[in-house]
């Protein structure tokens, strides 16, 4: 069901004018600087010195109103699909990148955030893992849409990849940026089906037996309207950010809330972030370190968007009979006073209440980057990243006796307890060199590095619980799992005369998922990548043109 959504932005009064004007200029002289240069894996370029195809995405840019990362770029990006799994609150979407290429694999492509390749898999009671992280933390996207600039990230590029950075402090004064938003959501419209009226004259005028004409009720019912509700939102957001000589931070604080537009549905987030950038011995070494919290709690709705299109029209919504009695006094379809029908569509709004779908769940990520620019030689960076991305997802399902599923199974209410954990650590090191050489007239770009990561998923049997509350039955097995990726890299990238730009890529990955206790052949993968360009514009038959800005040919 597609909804439609207001945003109402609320300034607050009591914020200085002072603070909100430093804010926005620090603002637009970043975006300035992002607009410059882009992310290529590894590293950043020039735009107009880029060999493979990358889309940029700045803050500036982003959907407004938005409570999911992916949702920020939706429509923004050439080449990138971002199509969502549903109206509800936190359901996400499904991203694709130049269309899929697997008929059985994933399609989704890799995303990394600061650096980490990150697990969106998922979690149990997360129905999108990129719900977890607060949309407005992020600074900027960078899609790697091509397999030459995708390359870098091995196998798992495939599908593309796309590199979110978070917003960093700056020295200076302390600057407190708030904002505040209230949203109502409300459905565009109705599925066309039968009106009470139409209904009744149709089963009369076709019926071959009386029964089913008795069967018809008096009642008027939209029962799409039924399920159906205005939804309210809000989202809160503070970020505290400045610096004590070379060491400036951010800290934020964000709160999102949001109902969905089917009853019973809900949405909260809680989350909070820490960012340094401190530098040390002369600049020589910068440090980046991120700390990301969050916490959501969700309600998810009973599917009841098809019942309330079968659902007969000519009833009420409510039965306060004596059978009626017996499914809490909602109107339900028996075979006989006692006997529920259990082939029949059920009362959609009955099927909302009777059931209590719920999750909490946490997602903590903490990176420290560090980069060394040698004394001795200023042009060589090394660089050591170290990850750490926690998950664990708890929830449970719950059935109320009096309602026509639970009736239908002897009466017994129904819990079911579910949790699952997940990990994913890195430690990544590498070289960056990077130096002109003058008498060629050539800059070079060199990167050579290494990449250790684990993932661990654990995942208990989830706990059925079968009218007592003090027994329960022990569903399928549990299940934990382990996999270990290896990789070592490399890339040169060549700028010769500012005219022509050769990029070269490797990568040898490693996996132990097609480990088989005795053979490594299996295990192992390279995968390749070479592209350039010609910037035709710089050269001297088109330097000056007025006519043409710029002009560039790039294969890869």
């Amino acid at each position: 069901m597609i909804n439609y959504t207001k945003v109402l932005k609320i300034a607050p009064a009591f914020l200085l004018a002072g603070t909100m004007l430093q804010a926005q200029t620090t603002d637009t002289v970043k975006t300035a600087e992002i607009e410059q240069v882009v992310l290529i894996g590894y590293g950043k370029q020039k735009k107009e010195d880029l060999t493979g195809s990358i889309s940029s995405i700045t803050s500036k840019d982003f959907n407004p109103g938005s409570t999911s990362a992916d949702q920020l770029i939706q429509g923004k990006a050439p080449g990138v699909t971002v199509t969502g799994n549903g109206g509800n609150p936190g359901s996400g979407a499904t991203i694709r990148i130049r269309g899929g290429a697997s008929l059985t694999a994933s399609n989704d492509p890799l995303i990394v955030i600061d650096g980490i390749p990150m697990d969106f898999g998922g979690v149990s009671g997360a129905s999108n893992a990129l719900a977890l992280i607060n949309p407005n933390d992020i600074e900027s996207f960078d899609v790697l849409k091509d397999a030459s600039a995708a390359a870098i990230y091995g196998n798992r590029a495939s599908n593309g990849v796309i590199l979110i950075t978070t917003k960093k402090g700056s020295a200076g004064r302390v600057k407190v940026n708030f904002s505040t938003s209230a949203s109502v959501s409300t459905k565009m419209g109705n599925q066309s089906v039968l009106t009470a009226d139409e209904f009744r004259k149709y089963v009369i005028e076709n019926s071959t037996q009386q029964k089913y004409v008795d069967m018809l009720g008096n009642a008027n019912t939209n029962w799409q309207d039924v399920i159906y509700q205005e939804a309210w939102g809000t989202d809160n957001n503070v970020a505290i950010s400045g610096g004590i000589k070379k060491f400036p931070y951010r800290l934020s604080l964000g709160y999102t809330e949001q109902n969905g537009i089917v009853r019973t549905n809900e949405f909260r987030r809680t989350s909070a972030g820490l960012n340094m950038t401190p530098k040390f011995f002369d600049n020589h070494l910068s440090v980046t370190a991120n700390l990301k919290g969050s916490m959501t709690e969700n309600r998810f709705p009973a599917s009841v968007i098809g019942a309330a299109q079968f659902f007969d029209p000519t009833q009420e919504v409510y039965d306060y009979s004596a059978q009626g009695d017996k499914v809490n006094n909602y109107w339900e379809w028996f075979l006989n006073p006692n006997n529920v029908n259990v082939n029949a569509t059920r009362n959609p709004l009955a099927s909302l209440y009777g059931r209590r779908d719920v999750s909490t769940v946490f997602r903590g990520i903490g990176n420290l980057q560090l980069d060394y620019k040698f004394h001795f030689l200023p042009d060589l960076h090394f660089n050591v990243v170290g990850g750490y991305d926690y998950q664990k997802g708890t929830g449970a399902v719950t059935e109320y006796p009096g309602y026509a599923g639970v009736i239908a199974s002897n009466n017994l209410s129904t819990r079911r307890d579910y949790s699952q954990e997940k990990t994913n650590k890195l430690l990544e090191t590498y070289f960056n060199y990077v130096k002109t050489i003058s008498a060629i007239d050539t800059k070079l770009d060199l990167l050579a590095g290494y990449s250790y990561q684990q993932f661990h998923d654990k995942l208990p049997a989830a706990l059925t619980y079968y009218g007592n509350p003090d027994k329960a039955a022990t569903g399928n097995n549990d299940y934990e799992g382990k996999l270990t990726l290896l990789g070592f890299y490399g890339r040169g990238i060549f700028t010769i005369a500012d005219k022509y730009i050769l990029t070269g890529s490797i990568r040898r990955d490693a996996t132990s998922r097609f480990y088989n206790g005795t053979d490594l052949k299996n295990n192992w993968g390279t995968f390749m990548a070479a592209s350039g360009a010609w910037k035709i514009k710089n050269e001297s038959f088109l330097k000056d043109s007025k006519v043409i800005s710029d002009l560039k040919l790039r294969a890869g």
